[in-house]
Parts: C-alpha cells; sequence; structure tokens
C-alpha cells in the first residue's frame, strides 16, 4: 500500500515538473543575479499566448514584481500574439558598455545586461523575435521583425502589466503635454483611466519597487501610454488617440522591415536603485553626434515667470542679461513675443547686449503647423527642413547657442519624427535644444546630447496659471525626484523666493533645495533679479556655484510624496538638497556614509531659519564617519555643499 501511494505521488510531481518545463521557455538574470524574467506559455504549450514575469532576489527573499506581461502586436496584414509557434531561445549574451554623458546624473554610466533573443512564427510562417534583457536595476525587452521586406500598420500593441491592486503606485493623467500631478493609490482607490509615462509601484511588501517607461523610441513607431480603463489590474500600452495633435497624424504607426520596437523598460529594486538609475538612457541608441564640444549645460536666467511678456520689453531683457551674468550663469532665454520687442531696443540690440555681458542667448520658437492651435509667435519656423536651415544660419550668426521648441500635443509617428528631425538639423548648426509642451524623455538625450531638457512636468510656470498648484506644489516636488525626473531631464524652471500670479507656501530653503534635487541639461531659474539679489550671501553664493550637470548621484532618504534627500557630485564637491513635502515639521539626519574614507570636507549648510522666508548658514567640518542634524518646517527644505580641505 505504501509502494502505491509512493508511485502516485512520483507520477504526480513528475506530471507537474514536466507541466513546469514545458510552460517556462527560458529565464534571463541581471549580472548580479538580484533580477531574473521568465517566459511561459498561457496554453502550457509551445503554440499560443505568451508572457514574462519578473522578480527580484534580495537578502534571501524572492519577490514576483510583475507576475504577468502579456506579449504580442497586431499587423494590419496578420496577428503575433494568439498562435505563436515558439522556435528558440538563443544563448544568453552579455551586453557590456561604458558610455560617457555630457549631463544628466552621471558622467560615466554602464550599459550592463545578459540578454536572449527568443523567436516565435505565427500560423503563416512570418516570424517575430522579443529580445529580453537583465540588468541590475531592471528588464528591457523589445520585439524585431527579422524580415528583409514589406510595409505594414501596427493596428495595436499588446503588451499589458498585470500588477496586484495592494501595490500601491504613483501615476499621472495622461495629457499630451504631461503637465499633471501624481496620484497615489492602491487597494479599492485605484482609478481606471490612461497614464502617463513614467509609473512608479511599490510591493506590498516593502520589497521592492519598480518604475515602468519606455525608450529608444524613433521615427519607426509611435510613443505609446499605459491604460488600465478595460481592466483595473492590467496597465496595456496603449497607442495615441488620433485626436491628439489637433487630429494630425496616423495615431497607427507604419513600419517597414525589418523593424524593432522600441524597449519596454521596468527599472527595479530600491528607490535608491531608481533614482540612480540611467537604465533609459542605457537602452538607448548612441551619440549620433561626434564632435560635441559645443554642448555646454548650464543655468539660464528666464524672464517669463516673473513678467508674461517680458521679452517684449527690451530693459527687462537687459535686466536678465546682467542676473545671468552677477550670477554666473552662462545663458538668459528670451520667450516668446522675441518678435515683437520694443521699449528701447529690438531683437538685435538686446543680443548685442546680452553678448556685452559673456552671456549666451537662447530663444523660444512656437513648434507652429496645423498640430497646434496656439498663434503665439515666432510660429512656423521650424516646420521644414528648408525653414529651419534658414533660420538656424540666421541664429548662427547672431551668437544664438539653443533654441525652446513649444506646443508639440502629440506623440504620433509623424510628431515623433519632427521632435528628430529638428534636433538632427540643430546639431548640424552647433544648436542646442529644449523641448516644451512636449513628451516626456525616452533616452535622446543619449542619441543627441544637444537635447539638454523637456519640460513634460507641471512645473513653477503652473503659479502663473491656476490657484490650484501652491497648495499641491510640496507633495508634488517630493514625488518627481522618484517619478519624472527619473527618466531624464527635467525643466521645471525651479528655485523661486518671491511670487508670481500665484503664491508659494514652500520655504526659502525647500527652493533652494530644488537647484540639486531636480536634474536638467539646461536649468531655468526662474524668479526676478530681486529675488536672487536680495538671498543672503551664503545662499546667492550657493546659486552662483552649484552644478547642473552631475557625475554621481545618492538618494540618502525620503518617501514619494513626503520627503527627501539627495546627494550629488561634481568633481570632489557633493552638493545635497532636502525637501519636505509634508505639513509638518521633520528632523532629519544628513549621513555622510557616502564620502570617501580619510578626507575632511568643509560642510556649507543652509537651512531653514524661524519662518519660511529665513534662511541659517552654518560652517563644519565633516568626514565619512559624521551625522549632522537638520530641522525642516513645514513644507521646508535645506541645501549644503561639501568640498574637501
Amino acid at each position: 500500500m505504501l509502494n502505491m501511494k509512493f508511485a502516485v505521488v512520483s507520477v504526480v510531481l513528475f506530471s507537474l515538473s514536466s507541466l513546469s518545463l514545458f510552460a517556462q521557455r527560458t529565464t534571463v538574470q541581471s549580472p548580479d543575479r538580484k533580477i531574473s524574467v521568465e517566459l511561459f506559455s498561457v496554453q502550457n504549450s509551445d503554440i499560443g499566448s505568451w508572457y514574462i514575469k519578473a522578480s527580484y532576489h534580495n537578502n534571501g527573499k524572492v519577490s514576483e514584481v510583475v507576475p504577468h506581461i502579456d506579449l504580442g502586436l497586431s499587423r494590419s496584414d496578420q496577428d503575433f500574439s494568439k498562435e505563436l509557434k515558439f522556435l528558440k531561445a538563443g544563448k544568453p549574451i552579455l551586453i557590456q558598455e561604458q558610455y560617457n554623458a555630457l549631463h544628466g546624473k552621471k558622467s560615466v554610466c554602464t550599459n550592463a545586461a545578459n540578454e536572449v533573443m527568443v523567436s516565435f512564427e505565427n500560423p503563416s510562417k512570418a516570424k517575430l523575435n522579443i529580445v529580453i534583457r537583465a540588468y541590475n536595476d531592471g528588464i528591457a525587452f523589445r520585439y524585431e521583425f527579422p524580415e528583409k521586406q514589406g510595409t505594414f500598420v501596427v493596428k495595436d500593441e499588446l503588451t499589458a502589466y498585470t500588477i496586484p491592486k495592494e501595490t500601491t503606485r504613483w501615476m499621472e493623467k495622461w495629457n499630451t503635454a504631461n503637465e499633471w500631478l501624481y496620484t497615489s493609490m492602491s487597494d479599492n482607490k485605484v482609478q481606471q483611466q490612461e497614464w502617463c509615462y513614467p509609473a512608479l509601484f511599490k510591493l506590498k511588501d516593502n520589497s521592492c519597487w519598480f518604475l515602468l517607461h519606455e525608450a529608444d523610441v524613433n521615427s519607426t513607431y509611435c510613443g505609446t501610454k499605459l491604460s488600465n480603463a478595460a481592466d483595473e489590474a492590467t496597465y496595456k500600452l496603449t497607442l495615441p488617440d488620433p485626436r491628439d495633435g489637433q487630429g494630425l497624424g496616423a495615431s497607427q504607426p507604419t513600419i517597414t522591415l525589418p523593424w524593432k520596437s522600441p524597449w519596454r523598460v521596468m527599472i527595479t529594486g530600491t528607490l535608491a536603485d531608481i533614482v540612480a538609475s540611467t537604465l533609459v538612457d542605457d537602452v538607448s541608441a548612441p551619440s549620433v553626434i561626434k564632435n560635441t564640444g559645443w554642448i555646454k549645460p548650464g543655468i539660464a536666467s528666464w524672464n517669463y515667470w516673473s513678467s508674461n511678456h517680458g521679452t517684449k520689453d527690451y530693459k527687462i531683457v537687459c535686466a536678465f542679461a546682467d542676473l545671468a551674468a552677477e550670477m554666473n550663469w552662462p545663458y538668459t532665454l528670451l520667450d516668446w513675443e522675441w518678435d515683437a520687442m520694443s521699449n528701447g531696443g529690438r531683437l538685435e540690440d538686446a543680443l548685442q547686449y546680452i553678448h556685452s555681458k559673456g552671456v549666451k542667448p537662447l530663444m523660444w520658437y512656437n513648434s507652429g503647423g496645423p498640430h497646434t492651435g496656439v498663434t503665439s509667435t515666432p510660429r512656423d519656423k521650424l516646420l521644414t527642413h528648408e525653414s529651419r536651415v534658414e533660420e538656424f544660419t540666421k541664429l548662427r550668426k547672431l551668437g544664438v547657442a539653443g533654441i525652446k521648441v513649444d506646443f508639440f500635443e502629440s506623440e504620433k509617428q509623424d510628431m515623433i519624427k519632427y521632435y528628430l528631425d529638428i534636433l538632427e538639423d540643430a546639431a548640424q548648426f552647433q544648436m542646442m535644444v529644449y523641448f516644451h509642451g512636449c513628451l516626456v524623455p525616452r533616452g535622446w538625450t543619449r542619441t543627441y546630447p544637444n537635447l539638454m531638457t523637456y519640460e513634460a512636468v507641471r512645473g513653477a510656470e503652473w503659479y502663473n496659471n491656476v490657484p490650484d498648484f501652491t497648495p499641491a506644489a510640496p507633495e508634488h516636488n517630493t514625488t518627481l525626484p522618484f517619478t519624472r525626473n527619473v527618466v531624464g531631464p527635467m525643466d521645471y524652471t525651479p528655485v523661486t523666493f518671491t511670487n508670481s500670479q500665484y503664491p508659494h507656501i514652500t520655504s526659502y530653503g525647500h527652493e533652494l533645495a530644488l537647484s540639486v534635487v531636480f536634474e536638467s541639461g539646461i536649468q531655468h531659474l526662474a524668479d526676478r533679479p530681486e529675488g536672487y539679489h536680495e538671498l543672503p550671501d551664503a545662499a546667492r553664493t550657493f546659486l552662483k556655484e552649484v552644478p547642473n550637470a552631475w557625475d554621481d548621484i545618492r538618494l540618502l532618504s525620503g518617501y514619494p510624496g513626503k520627503d527627501i534627500m539627495l546627494a550629488r557630485r561634481k568633481n570632489d564637491a557633493w552638493y545635497i538638497g532636502g525637501m519636505n513635502g509634508e505639513e509638518w515639521e521633520k528632523k532629519e539626519t544628513i549621513s555622510f556614509t557616502f564620502l570617501p574614507e580619510g578626507i575632511k570636507y568643509k560642510l556649507t549648510l543652509i537651512t531653514d531659519g524661524i519662518h519660511d522666508k529665513a534662511l541659517t548658514t552654518q560652517y563644519l567640518v565633516v568626514d565619512g564617519s559624521s551625522t549632522v542634524e537638520v530641522k525642516m518646517l513645514r513644507r521646508g527644505g535645506f541645501a549644503a555643499v561639501l568640498k574637501p580641505i
């Protein structure tokens, strides 16, 4: 009797083992073996639908990060999702690359992963490859049609992430300018609609965080977004709405074989891993610009925030050129209406004055065309290659260093091509570019390092627009470092001490910290001149010296929407920004364990004073074993710089 029971158990175990082996066709592990990606068949067969799941291994604990990621595409001629036959999984290959970044969170970046290519065919023998990579800080996968000819429309992409409702998430409602606030949700508060990238998630047991995004989007495809409108638990990649860009352009992309999709990216690990990750750039195409000596990150003065029509006024333009010169900032931006300048001078006079101060001008453009109804001028000067060449030729002669281009309003394939055409032509004329009213970064700053920054954020400009930004800003400011700013440069136009149309409730210490916490290749500090002139000496000196392109980054502490303490290094100096997003005072302890051993540093620490418009400065000597306690007011903050002695 015992033997028979043993035989039955053995058969059952053998059957389950066989089923598991049959269902799971390949596994890819990260180089440090913390992250693994497994490929499964839905039907437990080698023909059918397929999905992957991602797991995170840390300190002996295995966390199922995303249990189910559906795979597949629907093409105008045939389907590549329901009856895919597994052909083979290639041998794992090691991706190992190091590259330099001219601006961003790290100057030396590493693209290191294990990669496996899985090959399928559909019933008509048409081929589909799925390339899966496991990185130490996440996963990435993409689709390939390897056949050599044919032009087709992608009707739909079936990639979809199934995420348990108890997973906490921070997500932004979809809008073409990517300028809404993030909402924190879990359990029965999960909303159903379309969502912007990037989206941040935390497992219920706090064992792992992950952030969903896409990278290396180019003119062979469109941008996508996430939608759980059909199923609360499933975030499906969704093609652009036909109504975007005033209905201009096809919402379904046209592809020509052979073809590769953008990378679908999931940054994974601790919150510190996510904040420090360069994965979006790592998987993107290398720089196409050989001579990059003319690309210079830096801080710019900007008159729009304090005077919406400031660039129409020659005297205001000159005052902001003076501000940039006094603060050692290399740039000043001439925003909209520079073609209507008066009150003592016109554009050429202003440019001459700016250059006389040793400052370089940047100039705004309406992207123009039928994709936007905004009539602000100058408009329609960048629509075609010919018009761009004509305009860039003029700008080069006038000594203009870069352009800000506004109002794109779409992520359709035609608009992706337009973005990249602007970057390509601008590079030929050694012109830096800033996109405004635009898409979220997709890794283009690696491919085109003359792309210095993007807006794609509800930034300080919203103090001009609505009263609701005033109470929302503190929580928003402490959410962005964990979400939007993770995936690329973000021009929030920060560090304002006076008020625009609607007031601040953030402290001076909070505002000063934004110069470190937020990263942008050209950082437009938005206050009027007196906002900086009236600062205490230490704070004004801090803003004269603070870099905006960095060598390294460390998240010291923080939680989305509550607080953050972030350290960034430039050469051998470290800068720290700390912000409180909540309605009560906090005491934080700065631990300097990130400093190299055996070196003492002079610490200049600028903290909240006795009220929200006061600052207090301390000077201390610290090393890697030191700790310093800092008090932050409600909605407060601090900034610090450490220089080796």
